[in-house]
């Protein structure tokens, strides 16, 4: 059997009958084309709609053009060599690299221009001192000369002297009665000194002539003496406590320092270590507590001696 072509049929609604489908590019006779809903599209129409169709691709392609003279090019005044090819990345968003060579271009001029007229102002400005500017009276001030220890003449000794030192420590010694010490001479020339204060702790400080170099504080019943009888200086205290004392008296040694008059160091750290006097009664000046973690404040203060915990001094 042959297969026999029908044609789709619509609903007219001018005749009321059934007519066929005709396809858009199909025209009749009668000068219309049929639309695929089946309404008749008159020929001035499709021409109005081709019209508006190129009117609004002239105006995409003004748009795109208009658009296109936005992009970014380098500038000619700022040379960045292939630097500038960033500005053609599409993407400056996430990649504003370009901006931000410019802007620190910019801030480098500026700042050579500046420090330009800086130099400018400073050469024009003489920082000597002249006789002109001065005065012709003018004179120079003495210069002040530090004061030093004055002793009789009977008396000269020097620094490195055994009688010099033994004088300073005796004269120490008396200024704080509560304060006992003693002093020894293992090798001859260096000092070491016993200092017992109160029944609280004992300190060994060992003295390179009038400079301390080395301190150590052990606990009043903590035994000070090694096993040939000499004083022991290199063993710590076996208590936390007394262990934080050494470590604050050593920061002590480097806080004062004046080696024109050494004297005035001993006298000093002698002061700040008779502070310690009522380690064990004294609160905190911070948090006015006694203990914290199970220690007494170990901290004094190098001008006002106030107690603090190590934590609180910060």
């Amino acid at each position: 059997m042959a297969l026999v072509e029908t044609t789709p049929m619509v609903q007219d609604p001018e005749s009321g009958g059934k007519r066929e489908v005709v396809p858009p590019s199909v025209h009749t006779g009668r000068g219309s084309a049929w639309n695929p809903v089946g309404f008749h599209v008159g020929r001035d129409t499709c021409r109005l709609q081709d019209t508006a169709l190129q009117l609004c691709w002239f105006c995409i392609q003004i748009e795109l053009e208009r658009l296109s003279t936005l992009v970014g090019r380098p500038s000619e005044s700022h040379p960045l060599h292939n630097s500038g090819l960033l500005s053609l990345d599409p993407v400056q968003d996430k990649t504003p690299l370009y901006s931000q060579l410019l802007q620190a271009y910019k801030w480098s001029n500026k700042l050579q221009y500046h420090a330009g007229l800086a130099s400018s102002l400073l050469n024009q400005q003489s920082l000597k001192r002249s006789a002109n500017q001065m005065g012709a009276s003018a004179k120079r001030r003495p210069k002040v000369q530090p004061s030093t220890l004055v002793l009789p003449p009977q008396q000269k000794w020097t620094f490195s002297s055994s009688r010099y030192v033994d004088d300073v420590i005796s004269r120490i010694g008396r200024m704080f009665p509560d304060m006992s010490i003693e002093l020894f001479r293992p090798n001859g020339t260096s000092a070491v000194l016993l200092v017992t204060l109160g029944k609280v702790l004992k300190t060994i400080v060992v003295m390179r002539s009038l400079f301390i170099d080395r301190t150590i504080v052990r606990g009043f019943n903590e035994n000070v003496y090694s096993e040939d009888g000499k004083l022991d200086i290199w063993s710590k205290s076996n208590y936390q406590v007394f262990q934080k004392v050494t470590d604050h008296a050593t920061t002590a040694l480097l806080h004062y320092q004046l080696p024109q008059m050494p004297d005035v160091v001993v006298r000093s750290f002698m002061t700040w270590l008779r502070s310690y006097i009522k380690l064990f009664q004294t609160p905190c000046q911070r948090c006015g507590k006694f203990l914290q973690e199970g220690l007494p404040p170990t901290w004094r203060d190098f001008r006002t001696l106030e107690a603090f915990h190590d934590t609180c001094r910060q």
